[in-house]
């Protein structure tokens, strides 16, 4: 899995949405993205005319880059939204999104960003019901428990641990166990509940084509 290359806050700006890609910097006054909220270059300040299908791309783009997935990810979640009967396609896709095994380990806190989450399951740092998995887009399900490894709790990847807690707040639908570095899925998550701005109809649309 690709992980985002390049100046990170510059493509939030490009996008015109904060994506959080520098984990804790993102969120203070040092952000790009905040003292220059407007696409780079010597252009930037103006406003430009964006097509219906360069909306619905742009939207594919800020999922792609938030979530640090590849095309053909994304388009493979799109269609099971689609093909769904029970939820509405939009809602389905961000459970898709949000209870991939990374994403889960970024929201519990356990790491401060999902490229970090990534590299903490890849090199096998990470449990799932007790198991050592190194596949960062294994779908989680409602019960299932993830936990750092006995012996990676004494890594220096993990300490600090009890601040980093302290400052996240967890999303309802995981319950996490700070002093045992580990987080359980209790429901699902709800697009009511999403802290991001994107427009998932537009993502589906774009695949639809």
């Amino acid at each position: 899995m690709p992980f985002v290359t390049g100046p990170k806050e510059k493509k939030s700006r490009a996008l015109g949405e904060n994506l959080f890609l520098k984990a804790e910097r993102s969120a203070s006054p040092k952000s790009a993205m905040i003292r220059r909220p407007y696409p780079p270059g010597m252009h930037g300040k103006r406003r430009r005319n964006i097509s219906e299908f360069g909306t619905q791309l742009k939207e594919k783009q800020k999922i792609k880059l938030f979530y640090g997935l590849e095309n053909k990810q994304i388009k493979r979640y799109a269609e099971a939204a689609r093909k769904s009967q029970k939820l509405s396609a939009p809602e389905v896709l961000f459970r898709l999104l949000e209870m991939r095994i990374d994403n889960a380990l970024y929201q519990s806190g356990i790491a401060v960003s999902r490229s970090i989450a990534r590299q903490m399951i890849s090199h096998g740092h990470l449990a799932l019901k007790g198991r050592k998995v190194n596949i960062p887009s294994i779908s989680l399900k409602i019960g299932d428990e993830v936990s750092v490894v006995e012996s990676s709790k004494s890594k220096n990847l993990f300490e600090g641990m009890a601040e980093r807690f302290k400052k996240r707040e967890t999303p309802t639908w995981l319950q996490v166990d700070a002093g045992k570095l580990s987080f359980k899925v209790v429901a699902f998550p709800s697009l009511d509940e999403a802290k991001t701005n994107f427009n998932l109809p537009l993502v589906i649309e774009y695949f639809s084509r």
